[in-house]
C-alpha cells in the first residue's frame, strides 16, 4: 500500500536547491503536484530524494555469513534489502561475480544469488536490479553467457580481469595462491595451472569479447568495464560497447571516459576515506574535476550518505551537486528516469534525514515505506 500524505515543514532538496520549510506530497506512489491526505510535520528533517546505488556487494554477509552457511539464499536477500532500506537507499544495484575465483564468486553461487534475487524483488520495497561482474578470461563460459543472464533478468554486465598478468608473464605465483586455491576448493597446483592456462589464452578472450558485447547489448543489457587504468583501455572496451567506466584507478582513464562521453563511476568509501584503499586515484580529486557522475556504495552502504554530506560540508559542491552524485546522477546512468528527483510525477523516492545527527530517519521507496525508526515514527504515527 502506498503512501498518500503531505510532509510539511522539512527542507526539501529539489531540483533548483534546498527549499526551506517547505512541503512534498505522496500519492499513488509518485511525488504530487498537489497536497494529498494528512500532514506529517517534518520540521527539524531534511526530505532527500533517496538513494540509487549503481554498484554494491555489501550483501554478501547476509547471504553467506559464514562459509557453507548458504542455504536459505533468499532470506539473506531480504535481509540485505533491510540493510539498504536504513541507508537511504531506494534502488540498489546488486554486484555479484561469476568468476574462476570460487566461493561466494564462483558461478554456481552467481546463479543462486540471481535466483534468490528473482524471488523476492516482487516482494520487498527497495528496488532490487542484479549486476553479473564476469570475469572476462572464463572462455568455456561464453557461449551460454547470454542466455543465463536473460534468464537471470540481469540488466547490467560488467567485465572484470583479475589475473595477475604480470607474475603470470614472468612465471611467478601470485600471493595468497595456496588460500586461493582451497577457498576455490582446488588442489593448489591445478589452481595454478589453471591461472599460467587462461593467461596464455589471453589473446582469444580478447578477439571473443566483442561478439559476446554485441550479443548482450541486443537483449539491452547495459554494459561497463571495471578499474580502467590507461585511455588507451577505456577506448577498447568503449569500442565494444561498454560505456560505463566503474571505479577508473587512474586520472588518464577517467578524463578519458569523460571526453568520449562515457559515465564515471566512483567509489563512496574513497570519499569517506579521504583516498582509495589501494593507492588509486583520489575520488575527490577526480570530482573536483569534474569527472564523477556517480557515486556507489561498493562494499559499504553507509557510505553514499556520508560521503555526499562530506562533499557539501567541504565546500567542494553544494548540497544539491553533491546529492546527485548519489540519486540523480546514478539514476541516469541505469537509465531510470523516473526517479532521482522531488519533481511531480517522479517515483516517491524519499529518505528524511534528522537534521541535527545526519541520520537516516525514514526511507520510502515507490510511496511505501521500507525503514522507519526513532522520533520521526511518531509523526507519521499520529
Amino acid at each position: 500500500m502506498t503512501l498518500e500524505l503531505t510532509l510539511q515543514g522539512g527542507d526539501v532538496l529539489r531540483p533548483g536547491g534546498l527549499e526551506r520549510g517547505s512541503e512534498i506530497a505522496l500519492a499513488d506512489g509518485q511525488v504530487a503536484d498537489a497536497p494529498a491526505g494528512r500532514i506529517v510535520d517534518l520540521s527539524g528533517y531534511l526530505v532527500l530524494p533517496g538513494i540509487v546505488d549503481v554498484h554494491g556487494d555489501g550483501f554478501e554477509r547476509h547471504l553467506a555469513p559464514r562459509r557453507g552457511a548458504m542455504k536459505q539464499m533468499a532470506e539473506g536477500v531480504v535481509a540485505a534489502e533491510a540493510e539498504l532500506a536504513a541507508n537511504g537507499i531506494t534502488t540498489a544495484v546488486l554486484a555479484q561475480f561469476y568468476s574462476w575465483e570460487g566461493g561466494l564468486r564462483s558461478p554456481e553461487f552467481a546463479a543462486q544469488v540471481f535466483e534468490a534475487i528473482k524471488a523476492v524483488r516482487s516482494s520487498v520495497v527497495t528496488d532490487l536490479l542484479p549486476q553479473l561482474r564476469f570475469e572476462i578470461h572464463m572462455l568455456e563460459d561464453y557461449a551460454g553467457l547470454a542466455r543465463k543472464v536473460a534468464d537471470w533478468q540481469v540488466p547490467y554486465v560488467v567485465f572484470n580481469d583479475h589475473l595477475p598478468h604480470d607474475r603470470l608473464a614472468a612465471g611467478k605465483k601470485p600471493p595468497r595462491l595456496t588460500g586461493q586455491a582451497l577457498k576455490a576448493g582446488r588442489n593448489p597446483e591445478v589452481h595454478w595451472q589453471m591461472l599460467k592456462d587462461m593467461h596464455a589464452r589471453r589473446e582469444e578472450a580478447a578477439g571473443r569479447l566483442e561478439a559476446l558485447c554485441a550479443e548482450l547489448a541486443a537483449l539491452g543489457v547495459r554494459l561497463g568495464s571495471h578499474d580502467d587504468q590507461t585511455a588507451e583501455g577505456r577506448a577498447v572496451w568503449r569500442a565494444r560497447g561498454a560505456r560505463i567506466s566503474e571505479f577508473p584507478e587512474t586520472l588518464e582513464a577517467a578524463e578519458a571516459a569523460r571526453a568520449a562521453g562515457d559515465p564515471v563511476i566512483l567509489g563512496s568509501p574513497n570519499v569517506v576515506r579521504g583516498g582509495s584503499h589501494k593507492g588509486n586515484a583520489s575520488a575527490v580529486e577526480l570530482i573536483a574535476m569534474g569527472l564523477c557522475d556517480a557515486l556507489a556504495s561498493d562494499y559499504h552502504y553507509p557510505s553514499p550518505r556520508r560521503a555526499a554530506l562530506m562533499l557539501e560540508r567541504s565546500g567542494l559542491l553544494d548540497l544539491e551537486g553533491a546529492w546527485r552524485l548519489v540519486s540523480h546522477g546514478p539514476a541516469q546512468l541505469l537509465g531510470l528516469d523516473d526517479r532521482g528527483t522531488l519533481e511531480a510525477g517522479k517515483r516517491a523516492d524519499i529518505l528524511v534525514l534528522d537534521k541535527a545527527t545526519q541520520r537516516v530517519a525514514a526511507t520510502i521507496a515507490g510511496g511505501r515505506v521500507s525503514y522507519m525508526a526513532g522520533e520521526v515514527a511518531g509523526r507519521f504515527l499520529a
